[in-house]
């Protein structure tokens, strides 16, 4: 655990406050990892959520399909020229990312992650590993 970055969720939404988001449409999140911070970039932007599943690592952010895949069907009735934000938490090859970009590739798509590789990233300074807030093993329960 001592080789793991804590951000507590104060530190993250004040770094969001902060951050200069683009002009958005619709915001995308990544199932699992992406859905709390994709909340928070909606609800900032004040725009529509939608959650599309995509799996390639496990919770010890080990790869465990030979590429990222979609866990349900997802498509997109917009309008051609909307603006989507596409949010995880961390993006550590893109793959995921790119994998979702590609299927939603007649839109105007940006990408923001936490951590990571993107389009936006909020802690571009922080290689190392980090312990959400919102993970169970850091969470604590009264």
């Amino acid at each position: 655990m001592s080789d793991k970055v804590a951000l507590s969720f104060v530190e993250i939404c004040y770094a969001l406050r902060n951050f200069k988001l683009p002009e958005t449409d619709v915001v995308i999140g990544i199932g699992r990892g992406g859905i709390i911070p994709a909340s928070l970039v909606a609800f900032q932007l004040k725009c529509d959520l939608q959650i599309v599943r995509v799996n390639y690592r496990n919770d010890d952010n080990t790869p465990v399909r030979t590429k990222p895949t979609f866990l349900d069907e997802f498509a997109l009735d917009l309008p051609v020229d909307s603006r989507i934000l596409l949010v995880d938490d961390v993006s550590v090859s893109g793959k995921t990312l790119e994998v979702v970009k590609e299927k939603i590739s007649q839109y105007k798509v940006q990408t923001f992650v936490l951590k990571g590789q993107g389009d936006h990233v909020l802690f571009p300074d922080i290689k190392s590993c980090v312990h959400w807030p919102w993970k169970e093993d850091v969470m604590q329960v009264t």
